[in-house]
């Protein structure tokens, strides 16, 4: 192990701590926050249902829409959706090259952002998890512009998170907080191993 000074070490996080401080001190604007997980590294949904758990954790009341997904049960669903204070909503057809029928992926998106528009427009949502929205936004099967005003006409104390590899630049750019996953290994993609409950599913 490196040695470190601890006089200087102790300097150097003093130094840290006045400037956090000073940023705490400096974000005095308090309102809710849109969230974008984006990109082609595993953890999107994951850490969306992370924050569920935290507002959760807040008492808060959530929403949840599931786009996509839905031909198989995973375990948020089978965790989220029996506890009290979660409006969970799983729309989804299953994956594109699983349903290969268009209409009916645009069928199974419209209603599910009916369900998302309706918890947009009711403050009484603390928090809404849109899960794979940018999934159903890329392929074309909702209205992009609806999709932006209604996030952007949300209460002005409800947080949205969406997430979805290839989030659109206009979502980018309307988002408060955006990251970006990152492969570096991946078990399927690089190791044929299967999908694991707890894990993947």
């Amino acid at each position: 192990m490196k040695h470190v000074d601890p006089e200087r070490h102790a300097a150097r996080m003093a130094h840290k701590q006045r400037i956090m401080n000073e940023r705490i001190a400096a974000a005095d604007k308090e309102q809710g926050v849109l969230l974008v997980l984006t990109g082609p590294g595993k953890g999107k949904s994951s850490s969306g249902f992370g924050m569920v758990a935290r507002a959760l954790g807040h008492g808060m009341k959530v929403g949840v829409v599931q786009f996509i997904k839905g031909k198989f049960q995973t375990g948020e669903e089978a965790f989220y959706r029996s506890l009290p204070g979660v409006d969970y909503h799983v729309m989804g057809e299953g994956y594109t090259w699983d349903t290969q029928d268009r209409e009916r992926d645009v069928r199974a998106a419209e209603a599910a952002w009916a369900e998302a528009s309706r918890m947009l427009a009711d403050p009484d949502y603390a928090l809404v998890l849109f899960d794979e929205l940018n999934i159903a936004l890329r392929h074309g099967y909702l209205a992009l512009d609806t999709v932006l005003d209604d996030l952007q006409g949300r209460p002005a104390m409800q947080h949205a998170v969406v997430t979805g590899r290839h989030a659109p630049e206009a979502l980018i750019e309307l988002a408060d907080t955006v990251t970006e996953m990152k492969v570096i290994k991946h078990a399927f993609k690089d190791q044929g191993v299967k999908a694991q409950k707890g894990v993947e599913l």
